[in-house]
């Protein structure tokens, strides 16, 4: 799902890169921390991903786009693969959540019939349905981030990106929304999750990814820890009999997946995908599904929702 080989990206009169030959593989359907200090390049392997900044060097691939053989008009068709979520919300403000959902759909083309079916499933995933028509300024915290949310969510992306969601949030809140980016996950949406947040990252244990200087210096990847020396991950490989200084090994991409130079000059990149389909996103049917299920359950087997 996403591949990165050897990716350094080198920022004009930096003396050094802020990333620094990075090997990372995330396998489809996969819930993903990473973390490390400020300046350690997350932010940027972010921006390499959305297609924001190129690499200096090195390859990306993502959900099978060799992003060498890329061009411009083939970006916007990648962002709507490519869900994100942002710290401070980015929020319409004078528009209401249905608005702000809605607007997501409206900018690549979706007919206003698919988005009056489509808004309404999206608000009810994340918990909002009754603040449909409330304004971003009337909302908490973690009803925003949830909006936010919402917004990515509506053009039923493969992978979501939430750069330290729960930044501005209480700890109630925080674990409301990582408990509904879990729910999202497990109806097959990958998941990265930056963050500082130790607690959420030690108490989840999920893969985890630890980045420093632009390098990747721990990658757990089971009952993953907030780990930002690298100690813990050191300490897990040599329990497990492997070499803790081993370096990186480049990963092999199968020949089926890659494109290469000649297959580009005759097919599309990034073929233009179609407008969301009546029946709405896979993820939504699925949510709606697994709900009736739960509902013809005895309440004492019901699965709790957080909101």
């Amino acid at each position: 799902m996403i591949l990165l080989d050897n990716v350094s990206k080198y920022y004009k009169g930096d003396k050094k890169p802020a990333l620094d030959e990075v090997n990372l593989h995330i396998q489809p359907k996969e819930f993903v921390f990473l973390v490390g200090p400020s300046g350690a390049g997350k932010s940027t392997l972010i921006k390499m991903l959305t297609r924001e900044e190129k690499p200096s060097y090195g390859d990306i691939m993502v959900g099978g786009i060799d992003y060498k053989y890329m061009k411009r008009r083939h970006i916007p068709h990648l962002r709507r693969r490519i869900g994100v979520v942002f710290q401070d919300f980015k929020l319409l403000p004078n528009r209401t959540v249905y608005e702000n959902v809605a607007f997501a759909l409206e900018i690549v083309g979706v007919s206003s019939s698919e988005i009056k079916r489509t808004v309404p499933k999206v608000l009810e995933l994340v918990g909002l349905s009754d603040k449909a028509h409330k304004f971003p300024g009337d909302l908490s915290g973690g009803q925003r981030q949830r909006t936010a949310i919402a917004r990515s969510m509506a053009r039923q992306p493969k992978i979501l990106i939430a750069d330290e969601p729960t930044g501005n949030l209480d700890p109630e809140n925080s674990w409301g929304i990582i408990k509904l980016l879990e729910e999202i996950n497990n109806f097959g949406t990958t998941i990265l999750v930056t963050t500082h947040d130790a607690e959420v990252v030690n108490q989840l244990k999920k893969r985890v990814i630890t980045m420093d200087n632009g390098k990747i210096i721990g990658d757990q990847k089971v009952g993953g820890r907030y780990d930002l020396d690298g100690s813990y991950s050191r300490i897990s490989k040599r329990s497990l009999g492997g070499n803790a200084s081993a370096q990186p090994q480049h990963i092999v991409v199968p020949q089926t997946q890659i494109i290469t130079t000649a297959e580009a000059k005759t097919e599309p990149v990034a073929p233009v995908e179609k407008a969301p389909s009546a029946s709405g996103s896979a993820v939504l049917e699925q949510m709606e599904k697994a709900k009736a299920a739960s509902a013809a359950k005895p309440v004492a087997k019901r699965r709790k929702f957080i909101h």
